[in-house]
């Protein structure tokens, strides 16, 4: 016994015929024929009786049928909720997001969408990428925004961005003011930049590995992350090859620009569910609107190096 067999039933009692039943089921006659054919066999007792060219229920189908209708009003029910869910506008977006994007981007497109709709509540932390992806897969957090180079296991991606990383200069530094993409082979035997330990966020970046070397080589400054990098930039007067995310956070800090280099170092930003139809309409639609808001930035990284190029 399934539902479409039972939808048969329901629809033959209705028009009367199977004539009429296939058209409003929008299938054959032998197919409505054979859904009550199976159904009688499952039921263990006859539906319906032929009289004239038409059908009529026997006593068990009328009292069958008390009870499919019965179901189907229940169904009916719960498409009805269904769409309350689906068009609500209230709720809560649970949201952890990396430290380079915590602080400009992600405000930016929350704002839109809080002050367009008072009935909708965020909830934000921040956390690194790996903390992230588990509390997006245990659903602890609708939506992760993460960084690294995918793959992003156990998640879905709902779009993901790449941008070129740039070098955080103190404004005072000659090479602020310099016409064209800043060289990391050259800077690199002259100038002192900030590190980030053994790995992070080199292995993000595709670095070459010899120059990662000699920029370790002349550092005594190492940290564990870019807003860090960013204001030491500014307080020792060091270099530091930052994702444009961060690198935005240390120029409204004041006393640093950023620059394009010449090195195809490539940062990635990914935004994650643990399932996309999970998620309610309105975090579909904050997800377009951080996607625009990241794109502004991107786009405006690849025009300044265009520009400088």
């Amino acid at each position: 016994m399934n539902l479409r067999q039972l939808e048969a039933f329901r629809a033959t009692i209705r028009c009367g015929s199977i004539t009429e039943a296939a058209k409003m089921m929008h299938i054959s006659q032998p197919s409505v024929s054979r859904l009550i054919a199976d159904l009688e066999q499952s039921a263990g007792f006859p539906l319906f009786l032929r009289v004239g060219r038409g059908l009529t229920p026997t006593v068990e189908g009328r009292h069958f049928y008390e009870g499919v209708e019965g179901m189907f009003m229940g169904i009916d029910r719960l498409q009805d909720l269904a769409k309350s869910i689906r068009t609500s506008r209230g709720g809560t977006i649970s949201i952890g997001a990396i430290q380079s994007i915590a602080t400009i981007e992600l405000p930016k497109a929350i704002s839109r969408l809080y002050h367009e709709n008072p009935d909708i509540e965020f909830a934000v932390q921040t956390r690194n990428t790996p903390a992230i992806l588990d509390a997006v897969q245990m659903r602890q957090l609708d939506l992760g925004i993460v960084g690294r180079e995918p793959d992003y296991a156990g998640v879905e991606v709902l779009f993901k961005k790449s941008v070129a990383y740039v070098c955080l200069v103190p404004e005072e530094h000659p090479l602020a003011s310099e016409f064209g993409l800043i060289d990391l082979e050259d800077v690199a035997k002259t100038e002192t930049f900030v590190t980030f330990g053994a790995s992070y966020p080199d292995s993000m970046m595709s670095i070459d590995p010899e120059l990662s070397d000699t920029l370790r080589a002349r550092s005594r400054l190492s940290v564990a992350n870019m807003p860090l990098a960013g204001a030491l930039v500014r307080e020792a007067s060091v270099l530091a090859i930052a994702d444009p995310f961060s690198a935005e956070q240390a120029v409204r800090m004041g006393g640093v620009v950023f620059r394009p280099i010449k090195q195809q170092l490539t940062y990635f930003v990914a935004v994650v569910a643990a399932r996309r139809e999970e998620l309610s309409r309105e975090a579909l639609k904050f997800v377009d609107l951080f996607d625009q808001q990241l794109q502004q930035r991107v786009d405006h990284v690849e025009k300044l190096s265009a520009e400088l190029s």
